[in-house]
């Protein structure tokens, strides 16, 4: 394992969020701050608890993965997008490195920078809600875990993205809908025993669900359910990305 050469690419891929750190950390947090003040104000008002938790708090766990879903893909296929746009990937591939290693690298640097994110908007939470977490290994854990997969999805979209539009598709148009759908801000409880059913079909719910447990002890779903639905999305996306370089899938010439 060449770990300087990992620690080049993670490197130079967080230095790159510093040079972007409006887009990058400080329009995120904006946008969770104007989700608490629309959602606390005109539906915290008319629902005050849900299973015994404000509903300010309640919505917490669901807005960190919201956020942790999109800007874990949006960092990883941007970051290895990009090189391969401009073409300087081609040298990355030339170089004495190994596969492993620069898919550490890139999903490394934006599964940190999604992490920070994330604890940036936790801590910026409790300026708006009181929050307790009663697992706090279990919500680092899942958050480590979750940004760690997105990421992996994030470099496996960017490696198929053929342009800036692609780049986009996946994140508006599946992520960010499957997570609004997946209880981000209520829970499953509350729909229609169909709606419900067909909720549990939507994989983000279980990912919302364990989260919220590791703060509230409070879920839709059962932990172990939650904990396996990850790992095997993990498991999915590390197939994927060993069969892209197998076969050098839209990276080679």
């Amino acid at each position: 394992m060449n770990f300087r050469a990992v620690g080049t690419i993670y490197h130079f891929e967080l230095a790159r969020a510093w040079r972007t750190l409006l887009q990058s950390l400080v329009s995120p947090v904006i946008s969770t701050s104007l989700y608490f003040v629309v959602f606390g104000a005109a539906i915290g008002s008319r629902i005050q608890e849900v299973e015994g938790v404000s509903y300010g708090a309640f919505i917490v766990p669901g807005l960190i993965m919201l956020m942790l879903l999109t800007q874990s893909v949006s960092n990883a296929s941007f970051g290895i997008f990009f090189p391969k746009f401009t073409g300087t990937i081609y040298e990355v591939l030339s170089a004495p490195v190994s596969y492993l290693e620069i898919v550490l690298g890139y999903v490394g640097a934006a599964a940190t920078k999604s992490l920070i994110l994330g604890l940036i908007i936790l801590v910026t939470a409790s300026f708006f809600v009181p929050l307790r977490i009663d697992h706090p290994f279990w919500m680092l854990l899942f958050l480590v875990l979750t940004a760690l997969t997105f990421s992996l999805l994030g470099f496996i979209i960017g490696i198929w993205a053929e342009g800036f539009e692609k780049l986009q598709l996946v994140p508006l148009l599946i992520i960010t809908p499957l997570t609004f759908l997946g209880g981000s801000f209520y829970s499953i409880d509350m729909l229609p025993p169909v709606w419900q059913t067909v909720t549990l079909f939507n994989p983000v719910v279980y990912l919302v669900s364990g989260f919220r447990w590791s703060f509230y002890g409070i879920s839709d779903v059962s932990v172990g359910a939650s904990l396996l639905m990850i790992l095997v999305f993990l498991g999915l996306c590390l197939a994927l990305v060993g069969w892209i370089f197998k076969t050098g899938y839209n990276i080679k010439p």
